[in-house]
């Protein structure tokens, strides 16, 4: 009985290390065919001007990040056309410290259809006539209400702040959504486009000794950007170090293996949306549409009653998956899913991240992503390298045919010899598929690429040598089952720009005192004017 019920799992552990290995394969194959040269030239600038959609980009600042400047800049430098560009950034209160960089970057570049908003100023929310619970708790949503209600054109692509785009992504972007093409041809248009996002890690290994891998960080520098010459407070301790700046080689080591394979894999086959909310553009009839009860038979119970438009998402943490995913389910004839813009990078420059923020950060998010996709988040844990070759190995050393068949022994010795063989070549793969990103070939270099964004290719961001990679990639795979557990087991708070929030079963959040927590948790939300109970039904 024990026998047969270890072959079960045996053949459930090999099936699952098949899926996830196929799965990374289709990942890896796309980023080597679309990130290893610069992408085709778009199409939508060079239409004839009535012909070329308007666009209205948002940008919601929070903040100094690193780059800022540069990576807000990053927008005035498009070859779209300048008259067809709305440009709105958007301050939570005029003492954000991102606010006075927004007012010398629109001094900086005269002649845009370019301003800021800021949100105690939105009559709206804190108006005469306003309310200030008119838009949920969601801190991004509320940033981008009044942008979203001053749009111009169809067209809206929000744009993270601390992220730095390439100077054709604008036109791709809306060939992608457009469904424009080379030589007057077309394809089918998408509901919903978006960018394959990349963290660069700007502070630099700067080794004291002549063995330059050993140490995760062994000095610092801010690469690039208008901060480059900014102080980082830099412990003399290796560990003290690393405890303080690692935090950002987990991420960059993250979003440039684990988690650009599956989202080029997913992205690729279409079974379910898969989006990061850095960089997405879509229309804003069709949101308003897929929001309006009347118009969409998906919004029933408490979701018919929350406002239309960008404000409807204002009580979800992951407004970006949950619009996206409401986009995908609605019904909007002759459009496509949603599309990734292949060859394009939303480059995020990161410094001074420690390991504990690096953990918080994406604790947050799986949390936030715990009742999203539930079912994704659940197995999530077993996509990781250390997890997903035990699974393997147990499967081929519990097996009887693989004993028969390949001679492997049913021991505990050759099940660790294929589990480290199984995680080297891992290890290897994601070296391979790091530089790949990293290095920057389908970036198109200009006078205006910062040095975080040019690619160690072209003389930009500093390569890893491999015993600092090694380092960052094991901290991180070793962290990663910590981390789910803690995030989807022990707990549903979480804290986003400066706020505390718990994550509800229905995707919702409710802003929390944490003075006061189990009082708030039961006060009732007022959105549009009215006041409606604690969030407790899913959206359809």
């Amino acid at each position: 009985m024990f026998s047969s019920i270890v072959e079960v799992l045996g053949c459930a552990c090999i099936i699952w290390g098949g899926i996830v290995f196929v799965v990374q394969g289709i990942g890896i194959y796309k980023i080597f065919r679309y990130y290893s040269s610069i992408p085709a030239p778009p199409v939508s600038p060079y239409l004839p001007k009535d012909q070329v959609p308007h666009v209205t980009i948002i940008r919601p600042a929070k903040g100094l990040e690193p780059g800022l400047y540069e990576c807000l800049a990053s927008v005035f430098h498009q070859s779209y056309p300048r008259d067809k560009l709305t440009i709105y950034f958007c301050v939570s209160s005029a003492q954000d410290a991102a606010y006075p960089i927004i007012l010398q970057l629109l001094a900086d570049h005269p002649g845009f259809d370019a301003k800021v908003f800021v949100e105690t100023e939105d009559p709206y929310l804190h108006g005469d006539d306003g309310h200030i619970d008119n838009v949920g708790p969601n801190p991004k949503i509320r940033n981008l209400s009044r942008a979203y209600r001053a749009a111009k054109g169809d067209i809206i692509w929000p744009l993270d702040c601390n992220v730095w785009i390439a100077r054709d992504v604008a036109g791709r972007m809306v060939d992608k959504l457009c469904g424009y093409r080379p030589n007057g041809k077309s394809a089918t248009p998408f509901k919903f486009v978006h960018q394959l996002p990349l963290v660069v890690d700007t502070v630099t290994s700067m080794s004291s000794s002549n063995d330059a891998g050993q140490t995760l960080l062994s000095g610092s520098a801010v690469t690039g950007g208008s901060d480059a010459h900014s102080s980082v407070n830099v412990p003399s301790s290796i560990f003290s170090r690393s405890w303080a700046h690692g935090g950002g080689r987990l991420e960059e080591m993250f979003m440039a293996t684990t988690h650009a394979k599956f989202y080029g894999a997913i992205n690729t086959v279409g079974i379910a949306p898969c989006i990061v909310g850095k960089s997405n553009m879509f229309r804003k009839s069709h949101l308003d549409r897929v929001t309006d009860p009347a118009q969409n038979p998906l919004l029933t119970g408490r979701a018919a009653t929350l406002p239309k438009g960008l404000d409807h998402f204002s009580l979800f943490m992951c407004e970006d998956h949950v619009i996206g995913d409401l986009l995908w389910r609605s019904d909007l004839p002759g459009f496509a899913n949603h599309g990734l813009v292949w060859g394009d990078l939303a480059i995020q420059p990161m410094a001074g991240m420690s390991i504990p923020a690096y953990a918080a950060r994406r604790v947050r998010w799986l949390r936030a992503r715990k009742w999203t996709v539930l079912s994704a988040t659940l197995v999530e844990h077993g996509v990781e390298s250390l997890v997903c070759c035990f699974y393997v190995a147990f499967g081929l050393t519990s097996i009887p045919w693989f004993h028969h068949a390949l001679g492997i022994p049913n021991t505990w010795r050759a099940l660790g010899y294929i589990w480290l063989a199984g995680v080297t070549t891992w290890m290897a793969v994601d070296r391979v598929v790091f530089r790949k990103l990293h290095a920057g070939q389908s970036i198109h270099v200009d006078d205006h690429t910062p040095l975080f964004a040019r690619g160690t290719s072209r003389g930009g961001a500093e390569k890893r040598h491999f015993g600092e990679w090694f380092l960052a990639w094991l901290g991180r795979e070793v962290l990663a089952l910590p981390i789910w557990t803690w995030a989807v087991f022990l707990g549903a708070t979480v804290d986003w720009r400066g706020k505390r929030f718990r994550v509800r079963s229905d995707m919702t959040v409710v802003a929390i005192d944490t003075d006061s927590e189990p009082e708030r948790g039961n006060k009732e939300v007022r959105l549009n004017g009215h006041s409606v109970a604690p969030p407790r039904g899913k959206i359809d």
